[in-house]
């Protein structure tokens, strides 16, 4: 849910219309693709729609912006009564589909709560929380004790309730990683050694292994970065109950799974002087704080940056592949030779 700079289009709410800018970053982001394009020119209608399906009123100052994630335009709205709300509506991908599924088994503890959602339209109205105040803004060490109470929180074991059936297994996307990675690595022209390709199939093999369904197995926001938490409205300390989760991309599985994204964001915050170690601290912190073990943390971690570095690569984001790279060499034992200074490459989603 971030702020973007103002955009000259605008979506608009009944007889009456009521200016709503399309954040530019987002209309940029989906202006590529024909699908986006065509879901860029349905948000009107489905704006529209949900604001009358579920009794909502903008709350967006005039000249102001919605907010924005990487895949979904959230717009700030008043219920019946005058309670605040945020009205999210997804592009729909798998992603999003099941965001809601994982909400409902969390019910508000450790995540934002949700209020009533139409699957139909990928959209959901949620508890407001405060935008403008994020895990980000927390020293290293306050974000880590908050950081590892939410996750402990949000660590709930499956029951008997149906969303669980519709969530995928982490092992069961490592065992695809385990055929997907070399022939990706291949046809890529080999961007990077041999050696960081084999570290991560090693982790497919041992922590995805066929058939593996560990009594750990738990519900995992498998995107819990520093933007991903935000203060709930009405707290001003650095508490885990003062935060809550946001924008899950739910799995089932090991916990020590959700600790990578606290490692590929935030490498300013590395010291100049031996980042490497300082990064490695930083998984042990994180993972510690949160009850997990430090080691499966590490190598989940050189397993998705490695499958993060295949993407970049296909894509040609170049400063991005980097930064997957210096993470997942180092988190390997040995940081390949090349890369920038990890304090200047560019956190994710901010160009590459």
């Amino acid at each position: 849910m971030l702020s973007e700079p103002a955009a000259p289009g605008a979506l608009s709410h009944g007889a009456a219309p009521v200016a709503v800018p399309l954040p530019p970053a987002l209309a940029a982001r989906y202006e590529r693709t024909r699908a986006g394009r065509d879901w860029l020119a349905r948000l009107p209608g489905l704006l529209t729609d949900r604001l009358e399906q579920w009794h909502l009123d903008l709350d967006l100052a005039p000249g102001s912006l919605p907010w924005s994630g990487h895949g979904a335009l959230v717009v700030p709205v008043r219920q019946r009564g005058g309670s605040p709300a945020a009205l999210k509506i997804a592009f729909p991908h798998d992603e999003a589909k099941v965001e809601r599924h994982a909400l409902t088994l969390w019910g508000g503890r450790g995540a934002v709560l949700l209020l009533a959602w139409d699957s139909g339209s990928c959209a959901m109205l949620l508890d407001r929380l405060v935008a403008g105040r994020s895990l980000a803004d927390l020293p290293m060490d306050e974000a880590a004790r908050v950081w590892g109470g939410l996750v402990r929180e949000l660590g709930v074991a499956p029951d008997h309730r149906p969303e669980w059936q519709e969530l995928t297994h982490i092992a069961a996307r490592a065992e695809q990683w385990s055929d997907d990675l070399p022939a990706d690595w291949e046809e890529l022209g080999r961007p990077f050694p041999r050696w960081l390709l084999e570290a991560a199939l090693e982790v497919c093999q041992t922590r995805g292994a066929v058939g593996r369904r560990s009594a750990r197995d738990l519900l995992v926001h498998t995107d819990l970065h520093f933007l991903n938490i935000l203060a709930r409205p009405g707290t001003r300390g650095a508490a885990p109950d003062d935060y809550a989760a946001i924008d899950p991309q739910p799995m089932i599985g090991e916990p020590e799974f959700a600790v990578a994204p606290v490692l590929w964001n935030r490498l300013a915050d590395l010291p100049a002087g031996r980042p490497g170690p300082a990064l490695l601290n930083r998984c042990h912190e994180f993972s510690t704080a949160a009850g997990l073990d430090p080691d499966a943390a590490r190598e989940w971690g050189i397993a998705r940056e490695v499958e993060n570095a295949l993407g970049y690569a296909r894509e040609g984001h170049r400063g991005d592949l980097a930064r997957s790279l210096w993470v997942a060499s180092t988190l390997a034992g040995s940081t390949l030779d090349g890369l920038p200074n990890p304090r200047l490459l560019p956190e994710p989603g901010q160009g590459g």
